[in-house]
């Protein structure tokens, strides 16, 4: 079986973000998409899981598009399409059951692929407990060239990549929405900067606007890219919890800092430690751990 063209994917996929897991689905009937103006509308959405009425207004779009080219496009917003099929795309992404069929990137590409990422998440009202954890975990990690992901939400996620610019480190943005979108607001000149100086990726194309169930999606983005995940604060209610538990369904380290018992924003993460996650107030802590781990694997 041979590829579509990074261009057909594109089209494809700026239509309808697809997995690549259903996009090996259409590669079944054929591997030239433009084939698909020939495919009844039934059948192909039988073939992707879509309604029908999905399926024709694909099939209308993908037409449209047939005579421009979607490089040229993106290259005018200065904005990297990565299908699956291309070299760049993360070979940790690749491991995940519904791994995304393109991503979509502004910055500095090189990161995506640099062999030492954490994520560090948590609450999005953190507290100034995460503000100060942070300034003790997160400078031994950039010594050793740790990349900082996280997801550019406010509260803990902003603070993550805050920290990680004042200690001089590199930190990858993953969103919950397309590029031309800037969100949460209080975040516009932080998601301007990172998209210049640092790496701000998504799996929606660049018109998709925020969308409530976009987040947790973009969880397993977060906790896929990362070797290991990191949480300050959390709630017991908590979409920080999400990313934890998909971090673990991939096989990750979960480090968690233990809080005040009467802190709201600490009960999530000492419930983490209670029920198995590596308790850390020390960032040369993490690297030991991750260390000892890399040995016994």
């Amino acid at each position: 079986m041979t590829n579509p063209t990074n261009e057909q994917l594109m089209k494809l996929h700026y239509i309808l973000p697809l997995s690549w897991k259903k996009v090996r689905n259409l590669m079944k009937i054929t591997d030239d998409f433009d084939e698909i103006l020939h495919i009844s509308p039934k059948f192909l959405a039988v073939q992707l899981n879509i309604k029908e009425e999905k399926a024709s207004q694909l099939i209308k779009h993908y037409k449209e598009l047939i005579p421009m080219s979607m490089i040229a496009y993106y290259d005018q917003h200065n904005i990297i399409a990565i299908p699956y099929t291309n070299p760049l795309y993360p070979q940790r992404l690749k491991e995940l059951y519904d791994a995304p069929a393109v991503l979509y990137a502004k910055g500095d590409i090189q990161l995506l692929n640099r062999p030492k990422m954490i994520a560090v998440i948590g609450s999005r009202a953190a507290t100034s407990y995460s503000e100060h954890v942070l300034n003790i975990l997160l400078p031994p990690l950039i010594r050793e060239q740790y990349v900082i992901v996280s997801g550019l939400a406010k509260g803990a996620d902003r603070l993550a990549h805050e920290a990680t610019i004042r200690y001089g480190g590199k930190t990858i943005g993953v969103l919950g929405h397309g590029l031309f979108h800037s969100y949460p607001p209080q975040n516009k000149e932080l998601n301007a900067y990172m998209a210049k100086e640092h790496l701000l990726v998504t799996e929606y194309p660049p018109y998709v606007s925020v969308q409530k169930w976009h987040f947790p999606a973009r969880n397993r983005i977060i906790s896929g890219l990362s070797e290991a995940l990191v949480v300050t604060e959390a709630a017991l209610k908590s979409g920080t919890l999400i990313t934890t538990e998909l971090a673990l369904e991939q096989g990750k380290d979960v480090f968690a800092v233990p809080g005040n018992i009467f802190s709201e924003q600490s009960r999530g993460t000492n419930k983490l430690i209670k029920e198995g996650a590596i308790p850390v107030w020390d960032g040369f802590q993490i690297l030991e751990e991750i260390q000892l781990f890399s040995k016994l694997r």
